[in-house]
């Protein structure tokens, strides 16, 4: 993962991130972000009568610093990780006067450097619907709950869409791609999928990641201690799920 998100922001990290769109510049990059923090964060903090004026959050999958901004701007202390030293770098350029944002570099796989219930918010976006399986995704939710205080909050998206988008053919192609990269055979993996038309950057289960059904996130998130106050978008890419650590003695 770490190779492949690297290479990705070498090659153009603002359109890696918010892929939908090419010619991004900083200023239209961040505006993104303050849109998407709008939408995707202030509406469920208001919703919920949740204020984070003062409190300490971590962002999962920063990347350039899209939306870590907009965070900054509001928390007393945002913590944001990635796994890509290329894409951390490109964030502390851009945001060179965020004094209060805490650069982490994650090992893949944890949360590991942040301390057992030190944040009142974990959030994430547009990150967990790439990690490459269940497991994996499994345990970062995991890593959420630890690093959450007592009734703090967690406000995330993951991909629970169950049937494929693509026709077999597609499925045929991309399968085999997935299989080189996963045999670490990264250029086999970048040749077949430009022999196909497709961009090589998405090579692999590190772009495609793992669909995750909405009970067993539910689940999982039950016995790790969370409550789960609202999930929107069940059985799609986009599905957002919002609660709150249970207290103790809950």
């Amino acid at each position: 993962m770490r190779r492949d998100w690297d290479e990705r922001a070498r090659k153009d990290a603002f359109h890696y991130i918010a892929a939908w769109r090419h010619n991004w510049d900083p200023d239209s990059f961040f505006a993104s972000g303050e849109d998407d923090y709008q939408r995707f964060a202030q509406k469920v903090f208001e919703r919920w009568k949740w204020e984070p004026r003062g409190k300490a959050m971590l962002e999962l999958g920063c990347g350039a610093g899209r939306m870590t901004r907009s965070f900054a701007e509001r928390f007393g202390r945002v913590y944001a990780c990635d796994i890509s030293p290329e894409m951390l770098l490109r964030a502390k350029t851009l945001l060179p006067e965020a004094t209060n944002i805490v650069w982490l570099l994650s090992d893949g796989k944890s949360l590991a450097g942040v301390e057992r219930a030190s944040v009142d918010l974990v959030f994430s976006y547009i990150v967990l619907q790439h990690m490459p399986t269940e497991a994996l995704v499994f345990q970062y939710v995991h890593e959420m709950l630890r690093v959450l205080k007592s009734h703090g909050a967690f406000l995330f998206q993951f991909n629970s869409r169950r049937r494929p988008t693509m026709n077999r053919m597609g499925r045929l192609t991309w399968g085999v791609v997935d299989t080189l990269w996963s045999l670490r055979m990264n250029r086999a993996s970048h040749t077949v999928a430009s022999w196909m038309g497709f961009d090589p950057a998405m090579a692999g289960k590190s772009w495609r990641g793992a669909s995750v059904e909405v009970s067993r996130m539910l689940d999982v998130l039950q016995r790790a201690g969370g409550v789960v106050q609202e999930v929107i978008g069940a059985d799609t890419a986009m599905t957002w799920c919002w609660g709150t650590k249970a207290g103790i003695g809950q």
